[in-house]
């Protein structure tokens, strides 16, 4: 807290000299929604900005004099402003950009390129709803989960009960936020889907690794999503349907601003189900060969945003999201699965900016909850649920190029845990935890350097632990086409996934906090924390090859330093093992290490009507545990997916862009996965004083060794064409045609370990929507 408090009077001084400044908002004319990075300059200076998530920009240390104030972004007209300022003003001021109604051939120029010059950016990726719509929309509805797919060092690992990893990260290692609240669990049984609208999505930023100290908590990445505000000139919305699933999405002014001096209100709502369950017996039931998609989901959400005339904002938010799989019995499967969870929540976030100053202060405050359950005719029924609260502060001031930004988070939640291992020892867990973390980073750019080092301190209450965590990223302007970027920092978490990596399918998703009762001993040496922790290294290149080609390389390295898991080598419970067994052997969790690293390509074309993108990713994730024995046992994750490449093309037609096709296809290699090598009937011996002649005991399985076979290679080939038609300017009807899993190739989902019958990922599927927006 002493650093902060230095640097918050640091920062203070800093103001303190005769410099001009220029702050304010940048929105869309036509609905009142910011926009993000719009170049705002000062013509003929090398003083300016890209306006940030919330379309804010603030260009500081001007001289005094007169100047033309440059606003311009790809797409729509530009605006420029002749400002005049001296004796240390502080100019406010509110711009709304149309879209152009001539669109100019070529653009040298865009967003997109400032933002990578003056910008880190390492390991991070920007997704709009304009760039999930490029690929082919499974379902007739396009979603973020579709788009996460093709992204660079991302891996999901099916269609059904996929779940998502990131650089070797698992689920339980990805923070994943929503208008700055936690988000648990977001993405849906049939794993297409998303838990999130992608029509309320502002924006999202996928950081794959190296992210900077204003995210803590998590080992491997970070998924922070903005909403959009609502239409402040007029009530909007879409109402879809498709042979997958439906949704509505309603926005609009509560209050309209009547000058630029009036405050306004406005507000959005969305709601999304799906109906695969029904529509898999009524449309597709030759296709499927008569087998059920059980797969149904609800989600809600819906905000409310009160805008203030200089820009300042608070918004109140709430969500429900559900899934629900009932009777999930697949062909070759001897008994079903049920399996439900539900999401809920609500929350504020703000925006303030002080009339006097060139500072930024954002602060939140959310609750969330979630519970899940499984019930499993192969083992015993399991339950999870965790629900809590986040709240952070932060402040940002802008020092000509440079930027200071600092604040504190407060974390409190609640893990209820209900578990019985194969081999029938339960286990139980109701844990209280709190989390306090606190961070400061700067960013000072140099003529050609960039240099952002940060810090953050994350104190674990329930551990009583403090763990400080340097980082730093870097970016070097070689020239205007090739650019060098690095990144490394040093992170730790306290939340275990309550999953078995002996489910084949890991639908259940549970969460565990707290652990103190772990091995003392990992690799003959003291274990000296309970917190898992890891360290990331990245360095990559930027290139633009052409006006519209950009290539980017990156490589990573990260080393998970320590890691805790559910003990799949447990054979005594911890309450009544025999005097002498090794830690091993009795304690509930485990102590792993392991190492994820690997390198990413991509290359994306983006000029006119056309849009194309290619990426492959070599990876390696491998983990080590401690036998009986005390030696080190090497194995492959269960999602280490060796290569993969995904590409996509998409091309818009017609005089009005109203037709549209796309394509993608993805290639990867085999999981590994843990292959059977007997079976055996076992007893639990639950009740000691009942004879055992003539009982029946449960199956049990014997492992072979730890996923060291794997599956063969996964490939597929999706097709997607929209046709718009238009009743008037605002009301227009899209209609759109998919076809999933085009030349039908019979990718394995899983091996069943009972029956040794393969059990495939989605067949080709058709399918059909209609989306009316008005």
């Amino acid at each position: 807290m002493c650093l902060l408090v230095v640097m918050m009077m640091i920062s203070v001084m800093s103001f303190a000299q005769n410099d001009n400044s220029i702050k304010g908002f940048v929105y869309e004319k036509s609905n009142g929604e910011p926009v993000m990075y719009s170049n705002v300059y000062l013509k003929g200076t090398a003083m300016g900005c890209t306006t940030d998530i919330n379309g804010y920009f603030s260009i500081t240390r001007i001289p005094d004099g007169t100047y033309t104030l440059m606003v311009t972004m790809m797409g729509y007209d530009t605006i420029a402003e002749p400002v005049t300022l001296k004796n240390s003003e502080i100019l406010n001021k509110k711009y709304s950009i149309q879209e152009a109604s001539i669109q100019l051939a070529a653009v040298n120029i865009t967003a997109d390129k400032v933002e990578a010059r003056t910008e880190t950016k390492t390991s991070v990726v920007n997704i709009t709803p304009k760039t999930i719509t490029k690929i082919p929309s499974v379902g007739g509805q396009a979603d973020l989960a579709q788009y996460l797919q093709v992204i660079p060092g991302v891996v999901f690992t099916g269609d059904q009960g996929g779940q998502l990893y990131i650089r070797g990260g698992s689920p339980i290692q990805n923070k994943v936020l929503l208008d700055g609240m936690i988000v648990y669990n977001p993405f849906h049984s049939i794993g297409l889907f998303s838990v999130f609208d992608t029509d309320i999505i502002r924006n999202a930023e996928v950081y794959t690794g190296g992210f900077g100290a204003e995210y803590g908590g998590r080992v491997s990445s970070v998924m922070d999503i903005t909403t959009r505000d609502g239409n402040k000139k007029r009530i909007s919305g879409k109402i879809g349907g498709s042979t997958f699933g439906a949704k509505v999405m309603v926005e609009g002014p509560l209050k309209k601003a009547k000058s630029d001096n009036d405050m306004s209100i406005s507000f959005i709502m969305s709601a999304k189900n799906s109906y695969l369950e029904q529509t898999s017996q009524s449309i597709y039931p030759s296709i499927l060969d008569d087998e059920i998609l059980p797969y149904n989901f609800q989600d809600v959400y819906g905000k409310v945003s009160l805008n203030t005339a200089n820009g300042s904002k608070i918004n109140f938010f709430g969500f429900n999201f559900n899934d629900q799989v009932n009777n999930y019995k697949p062909k070759g499967r001897t008994t079903s699965l049920d399996y439900n969870w539900e999401a809920f929540g609500g929350g504020s976030n703000f925006v303030m900016i002080p009339g006097k100053s060139s500072v930024l202060i954002e602060g939140n405050f959310a609750y969330s909850s979630y519970k899940a359950s499984i019930e499993d005719g192969n083992n015993t029924p399991r339950s999870s649920s965790i629900d809590g609260f986040n709240a952070g502060f932060s402040f940002s001031y802008f020092l000509g190029k440079n930027t200071l930004k600092y604040g504190v988070e407060l974390l409190g939640f609640k893990t209820v845990f209900d578990y019985s291992k194969s081999n029938g020892i339960k286990l139980n867990q109701t844990e209280n935890t709190t989390e306090l973390g606190a961070f400061v980073k700067y960013k000072w750019q140099l003529e050609k350097l960039i240099i952002e080092p940060s810090m953050r301190v994350q104190w674990y209450a329930s551990l009583a632990e403090i763990s400080p965590e340097p980082r730093i990223a870097m970016k070097y302007n070689v020239n205007d086409w090739f650019r060098v970027k690095a990144a490394a920092g040093m992170y730790s978490q306290n939340l275990i996934a309550a999953n078995s990596d002996r489910d084949v399918v890991n639908m259940f998703y549970g969460f565990l906090s707290g652990q103190e009762n772990i091995p003392k001993k990992f690799n003959g040496k003291n274990v000296s924390t309970k917190l898992q922790k890891a360290n990331h290294y990245v360095l990559g290149t930027e290139f633009d090859v052409f006006d519209n080609v950009t290539l980017n390389i990156e490589g990573y390295f990260k080393d998970f330093k320590q890691l805790t898991n559910l003990n799949r080598n447990q054979l005594y419970s911890e309450t009544n093992h025999p005097a002498g067994a090794p830690e091993t052997e009795w304690r509930d969790f485990m102590i792993e290490n392991g190492k994820a690293y690997g390198i990413d390509f991509s290359v994306k074309y983006e000029f006119l009507r056309w849009y194309f993108w290619a990426a492959y990713s070599l990876a390696y994730v491998n983990k080590n545990y401690e036998d009986a024995n005390q030696e080190l046992v090497n194995y492959r994750t269960h999602y280490d997916r060796r290569h993969n490449v995904n590409v996509i093309l998409s091309y818009t037609a017609g005089s009005r862009k109203q037709w549209e096709f796309s394509g993608r296809w993805n290639m990867g290699s085999g999981f590994p996965f843990t292959q059977v090598s007997g079976f055996y009937e076992h007893y639990s011996f639950d009740n000691m004083g009942s004879p055992i002649v003539g009982e029946s005991g449960d199956l049990g399985i014997i492992y072979g060794d730890l996923n060291k076979g794997e599956l063969p290679m996964y490939h597929r080939l999706d097709l997607d064409v929209k046709r718009r038609f238009w009743f008037s300017e605002r009301v227009m009807l899209e209609a759109d045609f998919s076809v999933t899993n085009v030349y039908n190739r019979e990718n394995i989902f899983y091996v069943d370990l009972v029956t040794s019958e393969n059990i495939y990922q989605l067949p080709l599927m058709p399918s059909f929507g209609l989306t009316l927006s008005f």
